[in-house]
């Protein structure tokens, strides 16, 4: 892409160094984006994608605070570098959700990796950096003690979640207080004149936000814009009734999920073929998974045809299972409804329209607390099921009313938002930093 640095004249267009000057006649800054969470690494992949496209960074470097960071090996350029210490915790994450999982991650070293990860972020002033924070509390201080000039992206937290459907009454009248589900240290680091932008995932959280006199804005959810590429899917995928089968990340939270699915399916009795799709993340264990399957009595199909792209398939009855890591992008564009104990997942596939059904455990992470505010960010698109009974009912008349499926999802549509958000977050943050 050309820089609009037109004044610049021949001497850009001949010299290597002099084009990398923008329009305030000074050398890109270096940038650091701190993470802290798997959907916040996906969110952070997108922008950086179109931030190294569009050049006004000499160097990027992203630090993940929750788990290694595997999502940013696809990027090779040498101007972009993953930093910091990666530690897969117990939890597969920052637990909130319990806080005996909270004491495990301590136990496993949380604390101590925060701290040199803390030191690396408080020396990039002496290096003229900018950062971008994304994710909640945690890498919003991270960039605030840095003293560096910073931008923050707020991906987890919705006003959604409190102000439309019933909630917890004492933390729904908790934010109703605040005006808005970020707290007020949040707010005050918000407020800091080093923060020169805020960025949230929604416009009536923007709204809420602007009230406190923070200019937070939404330019679109940059969760939905693996939305982008186009899959050819064979004809024989339309014989089938697709259900997608959502069991997060965070091992081995993510076999016991699998495992209550697995439980009702063996007592579920439908009148059509069903595909299960079945998409893991990279850092599942294949093995483990398949012999999941094979405790259910599914029967893996050996005839070496694969129908998408699938890593091994399975049978039992009228159910055909494809497993495969790395496939969700692809799988999630052809599925009817979802079985999903999954966060940003679980949004994803509802802002495509694809109505989901939860079966919360013991977490860490997937807790009933988490699925009933998750339903309550969806407008009901994914709705939380008491037990398997009630799970394969629902199932049942999903699959058999497409108007009801749509009718589940209409909202959820509208609050996830349409693709393309990575863009233009990318053209803001070059305005911000890069303008006149």
């Amino acid at each position: 892409m050309q820089s609009s640095a037109l004044p610049l004249g021949h001497a850009a267009a001949n010299d290597p160094k002099e084009s990398l000057r923008y329009n305030n006649r000074r050398k890109p800054k270096s940038l650091l984006i701190v993470c802290n969470g798997h959907g916040e690494d996906i969110i952070a992949l997108g922008i950086i994608k179109r931030l190294l496209e569009i050049k006004i960074f000499s160097k990027i470097e992203v630090m993940p605070l929750v788990g290694n960071g595997s999502v940013f090996d696809e990027i090779t350029q040498d101007n972009f570098k993953k930093i910091g210490f990666q530690q897969v915790l117990p939890s597969g994450g920052f637990s909130n959700q319990s806080l005996k999982a909270l004491i495990l991650d301590l136990k496993a070293g949380m604390l101590w990796s925060l701290l040199k990860n803390f030191y690396i972020v408080l020396r990039k002033i002496k290096d003229d950096y900018n950062l971008i924070a994304i994710g909640d509390l945690v890498p919003l201080s991270f960039a605030w003690f840095s003293s560096c000039e910073f931008g923050f992206i707020g991906t987890p937290k919705s006003d959604y979640t409190w102000m439309h459907g019933r909630g917890n009454l004492l933390l729904d009248s908790y934010h109703k207080c605040k005006g808005t589900e970020w707290d007020p240290w949040e707010i005050y680091l918000m407020k800091s004149s080093l923060c020169k932008f805020v960025l949230v995932r929604d416009k009536i959280t923007s709204r809420n936000l602007n009230k406190k006199k923070i200019d937070a804005k939404y330019l679109g959810n940059p969760m939905m814009d693996f939305m982008k590429k186009k899959y050819e899917i064979p004809e024989e995928i339309n014989l089938y009734k697709k259900i997608i089968v959502l069991i997060g990340s965070r091992y081995p939270e993510a076999l016991r999920n699998l495992e209550k699915f697995l439980s009702c399916l063996d007592e579920f009795e439908y009148k059509n073929k069903c595909l299960i799709l079945v998409p893991l993340s990279p850092n599942s264990d294949l093995s483990l998974i398949e012999n999941q399957f094979k405790t259910h009595n599914f029967i893996k199909n050996n005839n070496g045809q694969s129908l998408l792209s699938e890593e091994s398939s399975w049978s039992k009855d009228n159910l055909r299972v494809l497993l495969g890591r790395n496939k969700f992008e692809k799988w999630a564009t052809v599925a009817d409804v979802g079985l999903a104990n999954a966060g940003t997942a679980t949004e994803q596939i509802s802002g495509l329209g694809i109505p989901a059904l939860s079966l919360p455990g013991n977490g860490p992470q997937f807790t009933k607390h988490f699925a009933k505010r998750q339903q309550r960010l969806l407008g009901d698109s994914i709705i939380v099921c008491e037990d398997k009974r009630i799970l394969i009912g629902k199932l049942i008349n999903l699959l058999d009313d497409i108007k009801l499926r749509e009718e589940q999802t209409k909202i959820a549509i509208l609050r996830m938002g349409k693709s393309g958000a990575s863009e233009k977050i990318a053209n803001y943050i070059k305005s911000k930093w890069y303008s006149l």
